[in-house]
């Protein structure tokens, strides 16, 4: 697959904040999230120019053509200066002609909003290469790391509050890296915190608490201790709350390679904080690390390793249920 050359679809925030409306949008990408709040963006902003409701229609591509879009986007407003047609899906229609055309010379009164599921295959193809030479092309890629946790902080200073770097991390950690459902944690926390302005650890461990949920580090603690009663129940709470097998194997695998590095860090007489940001854990999670690796000597180890790859291989190759994959896996690292 030929790699896309098109800008980030976050180059058309900067354009809106600078009263730079195009005549056609086309965003694709894996990110659904920055794809959604790209187009309500652009609909704000389209707004102002729009007076009448006959003014703004959303279709499908699987019932709709690039030849109709174009003769809707070709026809004069009712009554408003600009009017505003969004097309959904795409990547469904297969008449690129009329569309590439259209392109070359669009409308000024019109906006088009073209959402593309998913990545596209083949960028050097109609109607995409005509797209990105036009500027009308704009991916949206999934964050991940630094760049979303940079984000979590951003949309929390947003909304009047703050957050350390090490809190963003540890929420990312819990919650996942899908956007959607970190803003909706956001949220919930906002209402937990009330007046308070920091989002600190004891709150995001506390709205927990009181939605008598697990996470993942009470997971990570439970199999720390060899307890492999609590270890189920902890894993079961996740499971039962959307957590992902996959999502459990990745973060206990990482977990397991933090404890086989704690020596080597310790050894090295690197600061605690310092440990615990090369570990990928927050700090406060770390004499809970150091408890772990009493327990589990670099032959557990091993075997804990064997244990998730195993895992890891079940979920793609095995029609296995969720819980007793898990239950599994924990077994295995637990041994009786």
């Amino acid at each position: 697959m030929a790699k896309s050359k098109a800008p980030s679809i976050q180059e058309i925030e900067k354009q809106l904040k600078q009263k730079k409306i195009l005549p056609v949008y086309y965003l694709f990408g894996e990110d659904s999230y920055s794809i959604e709040t790209t187009f309500k963006e652009i609909e704000k902003a389209v707004a102002p120019f729009i007076t009448s409701d006959f003014d703004k229609e959303t279709y499908y591509g699987e019932n709709q053509t690039f030849s109709n879009i174009v003769g809707l986007a070709s026809t004069f407003p009712f009554g408003s200066e600009k009017k505003l047609i969004t097309l959904k899906q795409a990547e469904k229609p297969r008449d690129k002609k009329e569309i590439v055309n259209y392109l070359k010379s669009p409308a000024d009164f019109s906006v088009i909003i073209f959402l593309h599921d998913g990545t596209i295959t083949n960028p050097e193809s109609e109607p995409y290469k005509t797209l990105a030479n036009q500027g009308y092309l704009y991916e949206a890629k999934e964050l991940k790391g630094k760049s979303l946790i940079d984000w979590l902080i951003s949309n929390v200073e947003k909304n009047g509050k703050i957050i350390s770097y090490e809190n963003a991390q540890l929420l990312t950690d819990i919650s996942g890296e899908n956007r959607n459902t970190l803003e909706s944690q956001l949220e919930k926390i906002f209402i937990y915190i009330g007046d308070s302005k920091e989002i600190t650890i004891d709150s995001i461990r506390g709205l927990s608490t009181s939605l008598k949920q697990y996470t993942i580090f009470d997971l990570q603690n439970a199999v720390g201790k060899k307890s492999k009663s609590n270890a189920l129940k902890v894993a079961h709470n996740l499971l039962n709350n959307g957590s992902e097998p996959i999502q459990i194997i990745a973060m206990l695998n990482k977990y397991f390679a933090g404890l086989a590095r704690l020596a080597e860090l310790t050894a090295a007489n690197t600061n605690e904080y310092q440990v615990a940001r090369i570990l990928g854990t927050h700090p406060y999670y770390l004499k809970d690390y150091h408890l772990a690796r009493k327990l589990y000597s670099d032959k557990n180890l091993a075997n804990v390793f064997t244990a998730l790859l195993k895992a890891d291989l079940s979920v793609k190759t095995t029609s296995i249920d969720d819980y007793t994959l898990i239950s599994i896996l924990i077994a295995e690292i637990i041994p009786d």
